[in-house]
């Protein structure tokens, strides 16, 4: 029976996938295009201990989108108006994080409800390279919609190395997901990528946005390998937590 391996997409290359088993992930071409500097103004990223380890995505002046798995429980900051990660540009804010909220029904073993808000130090300064995005409030996602995915994930073959300037790479929206993962898959999460492969987010990219039509669907979650062909990225599906994200946003 062919096993199924769940890969959370955080710069941390090995994670639980059960009690007993641990999976390191596998690495194959995600070729992906160079983001003009500030141009996806509503990117986050996330920093550990100083290093970058997962997106996110700004959708209120003070407050950032991210996975919940790419949690951590201190020492945390965001970072909005960054484009070279080795580089001072001059536009950076820097944030600590307030606070903390993962969904309260997160599961860490199947990732279902893999979500969490960071609330930022003070209100981003929002200007020519940073302002928020928008959430789908309304009409629906069509079938193969195209949308942008960008981070600063790896994109060579077995690569460790996170790319130093954010990318982007346009995937298709796959509104039969489950085709793909069978029962992995929940009403939670959907799927983008392409069915040739080669188009996909990867390790690093995780908590970042999935963008379409202009409005923030999806992010970063899981997926089996890198830009596989009949094996999409998988994504937190947004639009089932606006009610959530607006609670959380007005009661906090």
């Amino acid at each position: 029976e062919k096993a199924y391996i769940l890969l959370p997409l955080s710069s941390e290359s090995v994670i639980h996938i059960s009690a007993r088993l641990r999976f390191k992930r596998i690495f194959i071409l995600c070729p992906r295009s160079l983001v003009e500097p500030h141009s996806i103004k509503y990117q986050a990223s996330l920093l550990y201990r100083d290093s970058l380890f997962c997106g996110g995505t700004l959708v209120h002046p003070q407050w950032v989108v991210s996975a919940a798995h790419c949690w951590r429980n201190q020492l945390m900051k965001v970072v909005l108006g960054e484009h070279n990660i080795k580089e001072k540009e001059g536009y950076e804010q820097i944030f600590d994080v307030l606070l903390i909220i993962k969904h309260y029904q997160f599961n860490y073993w199947n990732l279902d409800n893999d979500i969490m808000l960071l609330k930022l130090d003070r209100p981003a300064v929002i200007n020519e390279v940073v302002s928020p995005v928008v959430l789908p409030r309304n009409g629906t996602l069509q079938k193969f919609a195209r949308c942008t995915v960008s981070g600063w994930g790896v994109t060579s073959v077995y690569g460790q190395s996170l790319s130093p300037e954010l990318m982007s790479v346009d995937v298709d929206y796959f509104a039969d997901c489950w085709y793909y993962y069978y029962f992995r898959i929940t009403s939670n999460m959907i799927c983008a990528g392409s069915t040739e492969g080669g188009r996909d987010s990867c390790q690093g990219d995780s908590g970042g946005p999935l963008v379409c039509n202009g409005r923030l669907e999806g992010i970063v979650s899981w997926g089996i390998g890198c830009a596989y062909a009949f094996y999409p990225g998988v994504y937190t599906n947004v639009r089932n937590y606006i009610s959530w994200i607006d609670w959380v946003v007005q009661n906090s």
